[in-house]
């Protein structure tokens, strides 16, 4: 079942960092320069849909860079009838005069702040332009406008929300609306519950691997003591764990350059089926381990006893009865994974999985993980803001997205559903915002318990703490960008690494962290030698 697990292990690195994300307004670009009258900042306006003085919808706009704004509150805001454009354009007066009516236009045939001057013209409380398209546009003032002191909000609204009202109205139904943009929290509790599982996961996983390296440790110094002639230095290591080379964290950047760009071009519907199916097969192998690991402790016997199995080799009865639970629950997930509270299966599935890799895989020193980490710095700095100069659009924050799939985002995230927050999406995370960090700190705690340095001493508190600000950081970041995606790597690395290096620069024993890896242990062909 290793062979699987280290399977397991790779696919989710090649999958694993996508940055920490809050929802933001998709389309295309704000950069039109403000000025007076045209000084608005884009925000999202919710829409609630009356006919006949019932709602029956709710639709999601973007408000113009001109007009007054909006109310935040829906209690504040009035529920006003709807009147269909004629002509259809607004770029001239419509053939019927409106007495506060809110009118519904097409875009196109003449500017954004042409229509809204003719709406307020005719009468109209405000205007909602309907786009040509799916997604919506942010409204800008063209450059050599000069009238744009307009009294009346604008608001866009998406192709199918048109179409939608506009068949209501030809229906000669009642139709009534209200404009309003509820505030996002500054933080939101869902981020708190985001920010203690990363750390908590870490915590977890790093414990797990010192223990493991101690009982190796204690296993190495039992044969030293028994001066085993069948000792050799080979055996300190474990079948177990794989160790990054210096080689193979730079493969790791290009490799997932790689796949990222892949899933950006090939991001379909059918795309997001097989991850899903990868991350069930890996998120279940990931939640076996665990709790195999975590029974053993009662379950001895269980877990001591193997059974050959056709095709898996020799399996210890505790695995074999933990593993119908655990597939059940990947396919359970898998099947249902569009359910409201599915996100919860999605992170169990997804913090085992993030376990059972920082336990598998292991940076040997300190050299390998700076050189990890830095290259994934590069990479997410690249993929989220550089990628946009060449692509139009940012390639990580479109494929954690989903994007053009019909889905809600992949799956290899953590993520929690953002609770207070009145436009609802959730927190997000990527797995490798918690493992390539997580790596280089599971060794600080097997480096301190080897050398047998206290909590406080040691470097394991000191990189959780900067891993805990670093992620704390990006938050903050995160919502001074109105929730525009964040490289969560852009905070962490330089925190984490960076603690890393000056501390082991002060303890006078950075040669031992950046090339051994652990502190200098008795040579067994020493300890076997007759005193002289």
């Amino acid at each position: 079942m290793v062979s699987k697990s280290a399977l397991c292990a790779l696919i989710v690195v090649l999958f694993c960092s996508f940055p920490v994300h809050g929802g933001d307004i998709v389309h295309q670009d704000d950069k039109a320069p403000k000025r007076p009258g045209c000084d608005n900042d884009f925000v999202l306006v919710k829409v609630p849909i009356y006919i006949e003085g019932n709602e029956v919808n709710e639709f999601v706009g973007v408000g113009a860079r001109f007009g007054p704004t909006l109310e935040s509150k829906e209690k504040h805001a009035n529920q006003t009838r709807l009147a269909l454009a004629d002509p259809p354009h607004c770029c001239s007066a419509p053939k019927t005069k409106l007495t506060g009516e809110v009118i519904l236009v097409h875009r196109g045939n003449c500017s954004f702040t042409a229509k809204a001057n003719v709406a307020e013209a005719a009468g109209a409380s405000a205007i909602l332009i309907i786009n040509n398209r799916a997604e919506l546009f942010k409204m800008v003032c063209e450059a050599n406008e000069t009238d744009v002191d307009i009294g009346i909000p604008a608001v866009m609204l998406p192709q199918d929300a048109g179409i939608s009202l506009e068949e209501s109205l030809n229906n000669k139904s009642i139709v009534s609306v209200q404009l309003y943009s509820p505030k996002r929290p500054s933080v939101d509790v869902a981020e708190v519950f985001l920010w203690l599982m990363a750390v908590g996961t870490i915590l977890c996983a790093s414990y797990w691997s010192a223990w493991s390296a101690r009982e190796a440790a204690i296993e190495q110094d039992k044969l030293l003591k028994d001066a085993s002639e069948d000792f050799s230095m080979e055996t300190t290591g474990s079948s177990n764990v794989v160790n990054i080379s210096t080689t193979s964290a730079i493969l790791f950047v290009l490799i997932a350059s790689c796949f990222l760009f892949m899933l950006y071009k090939l991001m379909s519907f059918w795309f997001i089926e097989v991850l899903v199916v990868l991350f069930a097969i890996g998120g279940a192998e990931g939640l076996q381990t665990c709790l195999v690991a975590l029974l053993s402790r009662w379950f001895e016997r269980a877990a001591d006893t193997f059974v050959k199995v056709p095709l898996l080799g020799a399996v210890s009865y505790l695995t074999l009865a933990v593993s119908p639970f655990c597939i059940a629950f990947a396919v359970v997930w898998a099947v249902f994974r569009r359910v409201s509270i599915a996100w919860i299966g999605q992170d169990i599935l997804g913090i085992a999985l993030i376990i059972t890799v920082l336990q598998i895989i292991r940076v040997p020193n300190l050299k390998v993980g700076t050189v990890l980490l830095s290259c994934a710095f590069l990479y997410d700095i690249f993929w989220v803001f550089v990628s946009k100069w060449w692509f139009k659009e940012s390639v990580m924050i479109v494929v954690a997205r989903g994007d053009k799939s019909g889905e809600d985002g992949i799956p290899m995230l953590l993520k929690i559903p953002r609770m207070f927050d009145p436009w609802g999406g959730y927190s997000i995370i990527g797995f490798g915002d918690i493992i390539l960090p997580g790596l280089l700190i599971a060794f600080s705690l097997r480096y301190d318990w080897l050398s047998k340095k206290n909590l406080r001493a040691g470097y394991f508190l000191w990189a959780m703490i900067a891993y805990g600000l670093g992620l704390l950081i990006t938050y903050v970041a995160l919502n001074l960008m109105d929730g525009h995606g964040q490289p969560a790597l852009l905070y962490i690395v330089p925190f984490t690494l960076g603690t890393f290096l000056t501390l082991g620069r002060k303890r006078e024993d950075l040669k031992n962290l950046w090339t051994r890896g652990e502190p200098e242990r008795p040579c067994p062909h020493n300890q076997l030698q007759p005193s002289q």
